[in-house]
């Protein structure tokens, strides 16, 4: 759902388009970004990933609801037609469905996102449920987790026998039946994925989920080469921006020490 007009996706359109078109998701964490794949794209998620991606961090459990914030408000300052999502980072939802419904209130309110999204299943409904009865629509996260990287040893591909996949079908509706708008998939195996795909009544969004899912989700540092060390083996690179960008830094230094740079 291509965006020509000045008008923004609603929860509403992302819902309508299962079963009738590919929804088309990336990150951003900027304006200059959100300005750049505005429209091209049906949504934004201001991932947790930042900590990562932007911050050069391990993982993202350092990430704070503030630095969410402030990179929400950024994103929407861009991006004036895509839906934007904006994550709930660690510990700012678990410890009670009280503090859920406050930090996302701020992701609405100062980050200026129209909806949320949380990681995890059965242990989060009831934030899930207050988040969705405050009128703020929420997005869920199940398979690969990466708030969980500790639990999991890492950010390896999840429910991979069949108790993990059980387990995960019944979380994914439970997640669906407590009001959550959509869900995303991230690497689990591509048969599961397009079973639960199948059976939600809601859009799922997969990430090294395979391609029958109703939608994909990227990083943009992956899609674009931007990361010289390190690539996702789900990712797929349709640019090598970072070699472009260093040959260009080169050019100018060549220029500048040579004394034949001349701005214009």
């Amino acid at each position: 759902m291509y965006q020509e007009s000045g008008k923004r996706l609603t929860i509403a359109d992302l819902a309508k388009l299962k079963g009738n078109s590919p929804l088309v998701v990336a990150t951003a964490y900027d304006t200059n970004m959100a300005r750049l794949i505005d429209g091209a794209v049906d949504a934004i998620i201001v991932g947790d990933s930042l900590g990562m991606v932007i911050a050069g961090l391990e993982n993202t459990l350092a990430v704070t609801l503030d630095q969410m914030v402030y990179h929400c408000s950024l994103v929407a300052r861009g991006a004036r037609r895509s839906f934007i999502i904006g994550d709930l980072p660690f510990l700012s939802y678990q410890l009670s469905p009280e503090q859920a419904l406050l930090s996302a209130g701020r992701l609405i309110v100062e980050g200026g996102v129209q909806a949320v999204k949380l990681e995890g299943g059965i242990s989060c409904l009831a934030q899930i449920e207050k988040i969705v009865s405050a009128g703020i629509p929420l997005i869920g996260h199940l398979g690969m987790e990466p708030q969980k990287v500790h639990l999991y040893g890492g950010f390896g591909k999840q429910a991979k026998d069949e108790t993990g996949a059980q387990k995960l079908k019944i979380e994914a509706h439970a997640v669906e039946e407590a009001g959550a708008s959509a869900l995303v998939l991230e690497n689990i195996p591509h048969d599961l994925a397009k079973q639960i795909t199948e059976d939600l009544c809601i859009p799922t969004i997969g990430i090294g989920a395979g391609a029958h899912t109703d939608g994909q989700v990227q990083v943009y540092h992956d899609l674009f080469g931007l990361d010289p060390d390190f690539t996702p083996r789900h990712a797929v690179q349709y640019r090598e921006l970072g070699k472009e960008i260093r040959e260009a830094v080169r050019e100018y230094a060549d220029q500048v020490r040579a004394r034949k740079f001349e701005s214009r």
